[in-house]
């Protein structure tokens, strides 16, 4: 059993300007991420056109379809008696909050008006971005974890943390589980099986099959939302309730992308 290491979640200040980790964290992510899919651009001669010129934009269209989505998703699926009481909620996102599921339907929406406007295939786009979005994933679970937010449920496993907030029993750091599966596992996974060419879909498919998986493993060690508790069967979250259709998915999509490979252009 461990304590929560108390962190200050203001990382310093800039005149009146308080400067969250919450939202450095979200920058780390974004910095991170220009940074691989730069990489590839300049390694990689399968990548279907894309620009670094292009890719600051999709980065821009990304974080704003993460930040708006992200946040109404956590308003609309985890706080919306909140929402309905004091509107105002919406915008203080430096106090956590924000809905991975939300956040994806975000970027999708924005990657698809960014698509129209370069004339370039939607699923193009999300298959060259989906082997980096982990590294935001992990940024940002790192992000909850300085909130000391989203801790896991009661554990006597010895690696138990003690949160401030979480009562005076041991509880799983399910934010860093997240930031090993969801984070650091899936970037493995999804870098090195879009090394090589594969078809249209499949990138994307992997991505939303391993999502879908690990996050509703990770359910299980994390404390349900006490405004919500378990929506279904005594055990069923709503994180595996919205993760339960990615799975789905990401399989559907996968079998999709290699029956049609024959006629489907690599990436």
């Amino acid at each position: 059993m461990t304590y929560y290491p108390n962190i200050n979640p203001v990382a310093f200040h800039l005149g009146p300007f308080s400067i969250y980790w919450y939202g450095l964290m979200y920058l780390v992510g974004f910095v991170s991420c220009w940074g691989m899919l730069a990489l590839r651009i300049k390694r990689s001669s399968f990548e279907r056109g894309f620009t670094l010129e292009e890719l600051s934009d999709i980065i821009f269209y990304a974080a704003l379809g993460v930040i708006v989505g992200g946040r109404l998703g956590y308003m609309l699926f985890y706080a919306w008696p909140s929402l309905i009481d004091n509107p105002l909620t919406l915008f203080k996102v430096w106090q956590g909050g924000m809905s991975f599921h939300g956040g994806l339907l975000g970027v999708i929406i924005a990657l698809w008006l960014y698509s129209y406007k370069i004339h370039k295939s939607v699923v193009d786009l999300t298959d060259f971005v989906a082997p980096v979005v982990p590294l935001g994933l992990a940024a940002g679970r790192i992000g909850n974890f300085i909130n000391g937010e989203l801790q896991g449920r009661v554990t006597d496993m010895p690696w138990g943390m003690i949160f401030p907030n979480g009562g005076s029993l041991p509880r799983h750091p399910s934010q860093l589980y997240e930031f090993l599966l969801e984070g650091i596992a899936m970037f493995v996974i999804l870098w090195f099986f879009s090394q090589k060419p594969r078809p249209r879909w499949a990138v994307s498919g992997l991505f939303l099959l391993c999502y879908g998986l690990f996050r509703f493993c990770i359910e299980f060690f994390r404390e349900p939302d006490a405004q919500i508790g378990f929506v279904a069967f005594g055990w069923l979250t709503k994180g595996q309730l919205l993760s339960l259709p990615m799975f789905i998915l990401g399989i559907g999509m996968l079998v999709w992308a290699y029956r049609g490979k024959k006629v489907c252009n690599n990436i």
